[in-house]
C-alpha cells in the first residue's frame, strides 16, 4: 500500500509540476525526493513520510499556487484517498505546510521527518543547482540578475520577501548564504559546508566580472 502510494504521488507531482521553467519542475522534487532517503538513512528517519512530504511538497508553495492552505487541503484529502493513515497524512501536511523559508523567520520543525525534508529542499538551493535555479526562477517572475541601486534586504517578513522588489543577487544575500547555518542534521550540514563555498566563489567572480575585473 505504501509503495502504491509513492507511485501515485510521483504521478500527481508529475503532472503538476512537470513543465515548470523557474526551478521548482519534476527534476528538483526527483532531487529532494533522493536526498530526503539519503539523510533519513543516516538520521533514523520514517523514509515513508520523508519520501512523500519530499514529492508533494511544492504542491501547496505559495510561490506556486494562488492558495497555500487550499492546497494543504487537497494533498490531505488525496493522501486519506490513497491510502495513507491518519498519523501519516496530518504528518506529511505539516511538514509541507512548515519547510518553507518565507524569509528565515519560521519555526523549527517539529519533528526529524520535517528537519530531514527541509535540509533535502534547502540542498538544491545551494551549490550550482542552486544557482541555476535562482537565475531561472528570477527571469520567470522578472526579477532582474542584478541592480546594485537595489540593495540586499537584511530583515523582512514573509510578506516582504515574497512582495517586495529584488535580484536574483540579492537572492544569495538574503536567503541563499543564510542556508548553510540553518541545516538541521548533521549529514546535510556536511553537504551544505561545500555546496556554499562554492556559491561564495562564484559571488566574488560575479561581482568582479559586473565590474568589468578579470
Amino acid at each position: 500500500m505504501r509503495r502504491e502510494a509513492v507511485e501515485q504521488a510521483e504521478r500527481w507531482a508529475r503532472e503538476r509540476l512537470g513543465g515548470d521553467s523557474g526551478g521548482h519542475d519534476w527534476h528538483h522534487i526527483e532531487r529532494v525526493r533522493r536526498m530526503a532517503l539519503r539523510l533519513a538513512g543516516e538520521a533514523g528517519a520514517d523514509p515513508f513520510v520523508c519520501e512523500m512530504a519530499a514529492l508533494l511538497h511544492d504542491l501547496a508553495d505559495d510561490k506556486l499556487v494562488p492558495d497555500p492552505e487550499a492546497a494543504l487541503r487537497e494533498i490531505r484529502a488525496w493522501l486519506g484517498e490513497h491510502g495513507v493513515g491518519p498519523a501519516d497524512a496530518e504528518h506529511i501536511v505539516e511538514i509541507i505546510g512548515t519547510m518553507s523559508f518565507r524569509g528565515g523567520g519560521g519555526p523549527p520543525m517539529r519533528t526529524i521527518e520535517g528537519r530531514v525534508v527541509q535540509d533535502a529542499d534547502r540542498l538544491d538551493a545551494l551549490g550550482a543547482i542552486g544557482i541555476a535555479r535562482t537565475f531561472a526562477y528570477s527571469g520567470r517572475v522578472g526579477r532582474p540578475m542584478h541592480d546594485p541601486s537595489i540593495p540586499p534586504r537584511e530583515r523582512m517578513t514573509a510578506e516582504q520577501y515574497r512582495a517586495e522588489k529584488s535580484t536574483a543577487y540579492n537572492h544569495f544575500h538574503e536567503k541563499l548564504l543564510k542556508l548553510s547555518s540553518l541545516m538541521n542534521t548533521e549529514a546535510a550540514k556536511r553537504i551544505a559546508e561545500e555546496r556554499h563555498r562554492f556559491m561564495e566563489a562564484f559571488l566574488a567572480r560575479f561581482e568582479a566580472e559586473w565590474e568589468g575585473k578579470d
